[in-house]
Order: C-alpha cells, then structure tokens, then sequence
C-alpha cells in the first residue's frame, strides 16, 4: 500500500526538473534564443514580405511622381533644407506659384527618374538633404524669387540652391544669379521688336545664337537699343 501511495504521489506531483521543463515549454518564444537541438525559431516568413513590399511600392510611386513633373518641366533645381521644420516646410510651399511645385524626395530616387535623360546632368547636386523645385512656366526668375525672399526673412543663408538644370546645362549655387536674371516674356517680346526694327544682319545674328544664351543675347541687344532710340510702347 505504501508504495501505491509512493507512485501516486510521484504521478500527481511532477519532479522539480519535471516543472523546470515544463515552465520553459510555457514560456513565450524568444526569436533570438537557439534551442538545445540549435534550430533557430523565426517569425513567419509573411511578415516579412509584407513589410518589404511596401518600401518598393511607395519608392516607385516616388520615382513615377517625378517623373510626371518632368512633363513640361523648364527648370528643375534642389534646395538643401537640412534643419527646416514643418512649420517652415509649409509656408514656403504656400509661397509658389501653382506653375511651381516643391517636392520632398531622396536623392537616390530622382536620379532614377532623371537618368537616361537631358535632366540627368543634375547630378552633381545628388548629396545631402534636397527638397526638389519643378518649374513648369517660362518666367525662371519669377519661380525662384519666392524662395530668396522666403531664404532672406527665415535667415536660412545655409539652406541655399545645391544646384539646377535648365535647358540641359547645370548651373551650380555660384551660377544662380544668371538664371535670376534672365529677361521675363515681355522683355523678350520688346527686344524682338526692336530686333524687327534693325537691320537684317544684326537679326540673323540674334536669331542663329544657342537657344540657352538666346534669352542673355536678347537682353543685352535691347540694351543697345535704348541707348540708341526709344523703343515703342
């Protein structure tokens, strides 16, 4: 009878290694913990996939937008906005015209959008933290005052142009005063004119220059000619 009631025992009250093994079986399982047969336990693979997926979908989205905003693009410049706050981020956005769109995006990222492309000579300004300028209107002056103004009053002088391409050629942050100086429409329609006026020679001269120096010949040309005559209204 004493030995039943020894087994008995035995049976309803596990040994304390018996529990020790049966409290690490309850345990939660811990990923970075290797078993003693050395089969590490992993997270299924799903998860996995799922939160690879979604980088690659919203990259291409990026790379596509771009693009997009290439279409009918004149100028396409990088500002660096290392250090700017949401606040900031906002208001200048509210400063553009709507021919003008500001788009936050990694560098990586619009070279693949630009590659293979007359934008492509960009790269030089690939580094860094850009928030991208798309100007899609011929007034290049008017499209980047906003930003000066907004750089001037935010006292922002490290957060200057990184650079720009407009019609093929970059032009870098020590080269920016050319294309903020450029002639608007009108101007370019007066020297027009004027050039009408001239002689045919000094029109043919006007008209053969690089389509990129065309804008600078015709400001300088219609300098010339106020000092020679007034020109019409």
């Amino acid at each position: 009878m004493e030995s039943t009631a020894t087994a008995a025992m035995t049976f309803a009250v596990p040994s304390t290694k018996a529990q020790a093994r049966y409290r690490v079986l309850t345990r939660p399982t811990n990923p970075f913990t290797v078993p003693a047969g050395g089969v590490v336990q992993r997270p299924p693979a799903r998860h996995l996939c799922i939160r690879a997926a979604i980088p690659r979908t919203k990259k291409e989205e990026t790379v596509e937008t771009v693009r997009e905003q290439l279409e009918n693009c004149y100028l396409l410049a990088g500002i660096n906005y290392k250090g700017f706050t949401v606040k900031q981020f906002q208001e200048l956005r509210k400063t553009f015209p709507e021919s003008t769109k500001l788009i936050v995006a990694k560098n990586t990222l619009v070279y693949k959008a630009v590659e293979g492309t007359p934008w492509e000579t960009l790269k030089p300004c690939m580094k860094g933290m850009n928030v991208w300028l798309f100007v899609h209107s011929e007034e290049i002056p008017a499209a980047l005052k906003p930003y000066r103004d907004f750089q001037r009053e935010k006292k922002l002088e490290d957060n200057d142009f990184t650079g720009a391409v407009f019609e093929g050629k970059f032009y870098g942050p020590d080269e920016f005063k050319k294309l903020e100086t450029l002639p608007t429409r009108a101007e370019i329609y007066a020297t027009l004119l004027g050039a009408l006026k001239a002689p045919s020679s000094a029109l043919v001269s006007t008209l053969q220059a690089p389509a990129r120096e065309l804008l600078l010949v015709l400001k300088a040309h219609i300098k010339n000619l106020e000092e020679q005559q007034a020109l019409p209204q």
